[in-house]
C-alpha cells in the first residue's frame, strides 16, 4: 500500500519501556507530588530499582538527591544498595540467559562490543568505575553477563562502586 509508515519492531519495545518508565514515575512519585503528600521511601525503591533494571535507564542519581531531603542518608543509601543491586543481578543475569542476538537487536551491537571490550580490557576497574560515576552500569551488568564473567567478583566490585557513589552524592548534596 502506498502512503504506508512501516515502524520497525525496535522502535515499539522503545515505546513500550518509555511507557512503562513515565507510568511507573507518574503511579509513584507523581501521584504523591499531586496528593500533596510526602514522598515515600517505597516511591523511591520503586523508581530506583525500574532505574538499574537495562531496559528502562533512568537517572536514578536525581532521584537519591531529591529524596536526601526527606530520608536519613544511611536509610536512603541502604535503600538504594538493596535495589541497585537487586536489579543489577537480574541484568546480570537475562545477560548470561538471553542470546546475544536478542540483546544486540535491543541494545545495539556496538554498545554492547564496547562494553564488552572495557570488560574484558579492564575487568572490576571497569564495573566499580560505571557503579561509581552516573554512567550506564545496568548495560555493564548485562554485558558481564553475556562474557560469563565471576558473578561474585562482579556483585562485590558493583556493590562497592554504587556505596562510594551514593556516599559522595550525600556528602555533597
Amino acid at each position: 500500500m502506498a502512503g504506508k509508515i512501516v515502524i520497525p519492531k525496535k522502535y515499539y519495545l522503545i515505546f513500550l519501556t518509555s511507557a512503562l518508565a513515565i507510568c511507573l514515575v507518574s503511579f509513584t512519585i507523581g501521584r504523591e507530588l499531586y496528593a500533596d503528600k510526602t514522598e515515600s521511601i517505597f516511591s523511591f525503591a520503586l523508581v530506583h530499582f525500574s532505574g538499574y533494571l537495562f531496559f528502562l535507564l533512568m537517572p536514578v542519581e536525581l532521584a537519591f538527591v531529591y529524596y536526601l531531603s526527606f530520608y536519613p542518608e544511611t536509610e536512603l543509601i541502604a535503600v538504594a544498595l538493596l535495589t541497585a543491586i537487586s536489579a543489577q543481578c537480574i541484568d546480570y543475569l537475562i545477560g548470561k540467559l538471553i542470546l546475544p542476538k536478542k540483546i544486540f537487536e535491543f541494545i545495539g551491537q556496538k554498545r554492547i562490543v564496547k562494553a564488552e571490550r572495557y570488560i574484558n580490557k579492564y575487568g572490576l576497574l571497569t564495573i566499580f568505575v560505571f557503579n561509581l560515576l552516573p554512567l550506564s552500569s545496568p548495560v555493564v551488568a548485562l554485558a558481564v553477563g553475556m562474557v560469563k564473567f565471576n558473578f561474585r567478583k562482579y556483585l562485590i566490585v558493583s556493590s562497592m562502586g554504587l556505596l562510594f557513589k551514593y556516599i559522595i552524592l550525600s556528602l555533597f548534596f
